[in-house]
């Protein structure tokens, strides 16, 4: 486990100093994976053959004094809704369980380019729908600091993975703060970038205007590091911005002194936990002594954000999931006399009620005399909480909130009760409607489960959240602190 306390530039800097290799790095991988994850339950699937011949291919180059990868040799999680060459990527759905992709995503491509090693794909709601990870369609994962509590979601696989110490990093996807909660209720870093900056091509799709693949680390620095890998133009996602990726590790200064940070009345108010607000409190103090001016300001319109999220998102979900008929994809109901029963037993059997819920309100939404009413109307709003934003960065340089409104509820606490369950992601889903950049850091405990505090900026300007986020975690100990399993 002592390994897994190391930062990825320490890794990188032992494997060059051949203080051990690919190869043992790889085994102390799966040997924690062994000892834990039947407790956390963070993977769907294992790719031990393919990471163990990647890890010896590595050795080798080592041996020959090739220039290495900036992420040379790290065992990595991948999130299972990202398509993997021949290794099942299921989405966490019985839909796809015997999907297996002829192809890499863009992501995977820099990954192997940066020289990682992918041990397996982690577990997820199903098609990245839902808050806790509960909704998977083939087991819940546990947070591993207290597994009688969920590890957050959509990414919860991927963040309980990083925290139990299974692997070095993670990727996420973030759709309404699916990578930045579960980072929350994990105690590890998650960073959801600018929409455009990491290609979705490979990334199965959920809501096309708002998924971003991002990274879960244990540090601030080894966030910039994968981002520093998997960020650039794409030609195969035609929203793939063509924007020059500046070094984001050089970034990493701890000066924030005259940086003007912005603090939404909003996000420290009604149904934020008390204990959770004095949290973010302290961490500003924090930032407040290292030389940044706070004020408090006001983002009008997020309060409409919870609804009109899940009216733009469940209605792309109900365009992008109808291509999953048992005909082109996926598994395929045995029962049904024709070809109308066949769709429909197929869809019946492979989604799970979430993603049913989320299908409904979506073609409900898009439908002929509700269009206006609800869709149009939805993304008039979604324009109004991107101009607060704009309005905000004309004289700040950031905005800092907690990450999520309360630590991580307990297993099974509310799944009866799809609404509350929604208001999770209350916090970090207008990020997704402007398409700008934001990234949780732990800053402190709450009962003892961890307590997020989200670190939002400008488009493409993540090298400043990065920084800010650097400084304040060098000036606190939140991220030292690893749960006991």
């Amino acid at each position: 486990m002592e390994i897994f306390h190391k930062r990825i530039e320490e890794i990188h800097s032992d494997l060059v100093n051949k203080e051990y290799s690919v190869q043992e790095l790889v085994e102390v991988s799966f040997d924690r994976i062994k000892e834990v994850d039947g407790k956390v339950k963070a993977f769907l699937t294992l790719d031990e053959e393919g990471a163990r011949d990647r890890a010896k291919k590595l050795d080798e180059e080592l041996s020959r004094n090739e220039e290495l990868g900036i992420l040379f040799g790290l065992p990595a999680g991948i999130k299972d809704n990202i398509v993997t060459e021949g290794v099942r990527t299921t989405c966490a759905s019985k839909i796809l369980a015997n999907y297996n992709p002829i192809y890499h995503a863009s992501v995977m491509k820099r990954l192997h380019a940066g020289q990682a090693i992918m041990v397996g794909k982690t577990n997820m709601d199903e098609f990245a729908m839902g808050s806790s990870t509960e909704n998977s369609g083939f087991h819940p994962t546990f947070n591993p600091w207290n597994l009688d509590h969920v590890p957050g979601g959509s990414s919860g696989g991927s963040a309980a993975a990083v925290a139990a110490g299974e692997v070095f990093f993670a990727l996420g996807s973030d759709t309404g703060g699916s990578i930045r909660q579960p980072a929350s209720y994990c105690g590890v870093v998650g960073l959801k970038p600018t929409y455009g900056l990491v290609s979705r091509f490979g990334l199965v799709a959920f809501a096309s205007s708002l998924d971003q693949i991002g990274p879960l680390t244990r540090t601030v620095e080894d966030a910039a590091y994968v981002l520093q890998v998997i960020a650039g133009h794409d030609t195969y996602d035609s929203t793939s911005a063509d924007v020059a990726i500046p070094d984001y590790i050089s970034a990493l200064t701890t000066d924030v002194k005259g940086l003007k940070i912005a603090v939404p009345n909003e996000y420290l108010g009604e149904g934020v936990d008390s204990e959770v607000k004095e949290k973010v409190k302290e961490a500003l103090k924090v930032l407040e002594g290292l030389g940044a001016a706070i004020d408090e300001v006001s983002l009008p319109h997020s309060q409409y954000a919870v609804p009109t999220y899940y009216l733009i998102a469940s209605s792309e979900a109900s365009s992008n999931l109808a291509r999953y008929d048992g005909v082109r994809y996926g598994v395929r109901a045995d029962q049904g006399s024709n070809l109308m029963d066949m769709y429909k037993e197929t869809r019946s059997q492979g989604f799970g009620e979430e993603v049913k819920r989320r299908i409904m309100l979506g073609t409900y939404s898009l439908s002929s005399g509700y269009y206006d009413a609800y869709y149009l109307k939805a993304q008039k709003v979604r324009t109004l909480i991107k101009r607060d934003f704009e309005q905000i960065f004309d004289q700040y340089d950031v905005v800092i909130g907690p990450t999520a409104p309360t630590p991580a509820f307990k297993i099974g606490e509310q799944t009866d009760d799809p609404l509350t369950m929604y208001m999770n992601d209350i916090l970090t889903i207008p990020v997704n409607l402007a398409g700008i950049p934001a990234i949780s850091v732990p800053c402190g405990f709450v009962n003892g489960l961890p307590v997020g505090l989200q670190i939002i900026g400008k488009a493409f300007d993540e090298s400043t959240i990065l920084r800010v986020a650097h400084a304040y975690e060098q000036h606190s100990d939140h991220h030292k602190v690893q749960p006991a399993l």
